[in-house]
């Protein structure tokens, strides 16, 4: 068995997966199979679509799952839970199985996402982990795909470790953000254990610390000749700042067979401030010279720094993506769906004044159908074991409105969910990291523009079958009123 991560902790669970663990333990439950699904109720920022990530970093957290003698000893150092219960734990393993949607796909909300199959007591002891770490990554993935596609083609640096709410979040928000599209990090650690590629130049400080502007940058040439970018704000972008840059490039580097890479504004006016720098920059000759911006930026200043011109060749991205300043919460939520009783699968509803807390029963699938040139149509959740035949025409429901109806034809049927552990051991290898970013990409390609708008983006239908639909009702009518 391979060696636990260093970071695994185990007891990074709410208190009350214990008490209720315990509980079923006392019934003789640990035996019996429930299942649980994981989805979203809302797309954050009111957008259109979002990012699933964050599934690699739970299989691996399910694969080494263990209580360790210190934790049995905390636990039994409380003094309420049994030594049968304890005895239990120290020997506990995840024998369960995941089925998931790919890391990097695009989802919506009221899709299951992620499928346990497990133990009663294993499912409930995964669910603060599994969801912290699923809505966490998700809701940094959607932020940056929202981010990089408003840049327009250019590229976008993740600059936000120092605004992330800690070590672990600095860097699987840089994980995440790169599946979503970032083309690099400011985190030399997430290329270390990631590849993700680092980059960065200098600060302020840097500039400050020496006699005069000119001499700081000269002296960074000097260190980096090949990869030259300087910071020109520190004191006045245009009358210092740039023309210090150019000065640099004329009298040390350009002798020397080197080049200016390229200037970064971390202040100001920055459509203004890049495009004088554009004009400065090329009548020094120097074309090939970058222009980076940074500067508490997101989706909306992006889009908007685009559509007034501003000759920026790339934005560096920090507070806002990293922290999802905007709507920092993807709520994600862990439901159970279903027990197994004697080989049968029995149905769980959760009913709720609030429709949309209102759960989706059974065992499901979940579907993807696409036109002929390869646009999503609409999802389906489906029972388990149904099937959509795209060869025939199917009719989809809005399941709220379930009288408006549309039949669709000649599209193709894909299923979504995946098993990618079974009885605790993994069934499928996990894709690279490069290869999870290329299949977000290609996703976000598959939807209508409309979708991908940053404003009032159209509906994507996520639709149920008849029977499952027919399913839903039949347990709110059972239930509904009725004393339990």
């Amino acid at each position: 068995m391979k060696q636990a991560p260093a970071n695994h902790r185990v007891l990074l669970m709410d208190y009350y997966a214990l008490t209720m663990a315990q509980s079923h333990f006392s019934q003789g439950r640990q035996h019996e199979i429930a299942y649980f699904d994981y989805f979203f109720r809302t797309v954050p920022d009111h957008g259109g679509y979002a990012i699933f990530a964050g599934l690699t970093q739970v299989l691996d957290y399910l694969e080494f799952l263990h209580f360790t003698p210190d934790d049995i000893a905390f636990l039994r150092s409380k003094g309420v839970f049994t030594a049968e219960f304890l005895d239990y734990l120290a020997n506990f393993r995840f024998h369960g199985d995941i089925r998931a949607v790919p890391e990097g796909s695009v989802v919506f909300p009221h899709e299951p996402l992620l499928t346990v199959r497990a133990p009663l007591i294993d499912c409930q002891l995964i669910e603060t982990y599994l969801l912290l770490t699923l809505n966490h990554q998700s809701r940094i993935a959607t932020k940056a795909a929202r981010i990089v596609h408003e840049a327009a083609g250019r590229p976008v640096f993740e600059f936000g470790s120092r605004r992330a709410h800690g070590g672990d979040a600095a860097h699987y928000g840089a994980r995440a953000a790169y599946i979503g599209g970032v083309a690099a990090t400011s985190n030399t650690y997430s290329e270390y254990v990631s590849g993700i590629p680092a980059v960065g130049t200098m600060a302020h400080a840097y500039v400050q610390s020496f006699d005069s502007e000119y001499e700081a940058f000269l002296q960074y040439a000097k260190t980096w000749p090949d990869n030259t970018v300087l910071l020109v704000d520190t004191y006045d972008t245009l009358r210092q700042g740039i023309p210090n840059a150019i000065r640099v490039h004329n009298e040390y580097l350009a002798p020397n067979g080197h080049a200016l890479r390229g200037i970064r504004i971390d202040s100001g006016d920055l459509a203004y401030l890049s495009n004088r720098a554009r004009e400065m920059l090329d009548a020094a000759g120097l074309h090939d010279a970058k222009i980076t911006v940074s500067n508490s930026l997101d989706e909306y200043l992006i889009k908007d720094l685009v559509l007034q011109g501003a000759a920026v060749d790339n934005f560096g991205v920090g507070e806002r993506l990293i922290t999802a300043k905007s709507n920092p919460v993807f709520g994600g939520v862990y439901k159970i769906v279903a027990l197994e009783k004697d080989g049968a699968i029995i149905p769980k509803i959760k009913i709720s004044e609030t429709l949309a807390k209102t759960t989706t029963p059974g065992y499901k699938q979940l579907w993807r159908l696409y036109d002929a040139g390869g646009k999503a149509i609409a999802d389906v959740v489906t029972l388990h074991d149904e099937t959509i035949d795209d060869s025939q025409p199917y009719e989809l429901f809005d399941p709220e409105y379930p009288w408006k109806r549309k039949t669709v034809s000649g599209f193709r049927a894909e299923k979504r969910l995946q098993t990618w552990m079974e009885a605790g051991a993994r069934s499928i290898a996990m894709p690279s990291l490069e290869d999870v970013r290329a299949h977000c990409q290609h996703e976000q390609q598959t939807l209508w523009d409309e979708i991908r708008r940053l404003e009032n983006p159209h509906g994507y239908y996520v639709d149920l079958s008849q029977a499952l639909w027919q399913l839903k009702q039949d347990l709110i009518r059972e239930h509904a009123g009725k004393p339990q």
